[in-house]
């Protein structure tokens, strides 16, 4: 594909995205509960990597290395966001921020979920979800050393992300700083995520246009270790 066609395919799977988004906050109507917008999210990058499966024409191992090992990754990720629990973690914190906002501005809590929580999960999905979406773009050069790396890495995050999710809060010993070590030691999943973006973007970044897919796992990474740790009040106070 040329430039102009992956731009196409880019901004064709940006729209798709949002409106899947769009549908998915009309369906849910006044709703309160919307914590299954936290499983939504990574289906949506499995999605997108199977629209890209489709419109694309690149190296068919790299495009099945791609398309298989999200899907690996999303669907035990989406059920496991789907349980009761997480379901209900998620309303209370998305309910507190609608509802700070809300009253802040004067919109109503509809327009704030639109706005701030649908629609932003679907473009933050269109971004990590770039190494499977250009990796499958370029027809040349077959899956190399690095590429076969990056599988095994995106797999061993997969194994990580199964034992996070049977203890996400393991027993941190004293010798352990407080700070961002303890925080990632204590959620191994989070590990498991960062290894299956940056596996993937291995994967991809044997490729020209793979390469420039590096602002998902980037971003990943940022948001990981910024953005959880104010999502749970109690790490914030025990400094993990």
């Amino acid at each position: 594909m040329n430039l102009a066609e992956t731009a196409a395919l880019l901004g064709l799977n940006l729209t798709l995205v949002l409106a899947a988004m769009a549908g998915l906050w009309a369906l849910s109507g006044r709703r309160e509960a919307v914590g299954f917008l936290d499983a939504a999210w990574p289906l949506g990058v499995a999605a997108l990597a199977g629209v890209s499966f489709l419109l694309t024409d690149g190296d068919p191992v790299r495009r099945g290395l791609l398309l298989w090992l999200v899907t690996l990754w999303a669907v035990p990720q989406a059920w496991r966001r789907l349980s009761t629990t997480a379901r209900t973690a998620a309303d209370r914190r998305y309910e507190a921020v609608a509802g700070a906002l809300a009253d802040r501005r004067g919109w109503s809590r509809s327009r704030v979920r639109l706005l701030l929580f649908f629609l932003p999960q679907g473009a933050l999905a269109w971004l990590t979800a770039l190494p499977v979406q250009l990796g499958q773009v370029d027809f040349l050069p077959a899956v190399g050393r690095l590429g076969w790396t990056g599988a095994v890495l995106a797999v061993a995050g997969i194994a990580l992300e199964g034992v996070g999710s049977l203890k996400a809060a393991p027993a941190v010993g004293s010798a352990v700083p407080a700070g961002p070590v303890r925080r990632w030691l204590r959620r191994p999943d989070y590990l498991g995520d960062l290894a299956v973006a940056w596996g993937l973007f291995l994967i991809a970044a044997e490729t020209g246009a793979g390469r420039a897919s590096v602002l998902g796992p980037l971003f990943l990474t940022w948001a990981l270790a910024h953005w959880t740790a104010t999502e749970n009040p109690r790490r914030g106070r025990d400094g993990g």
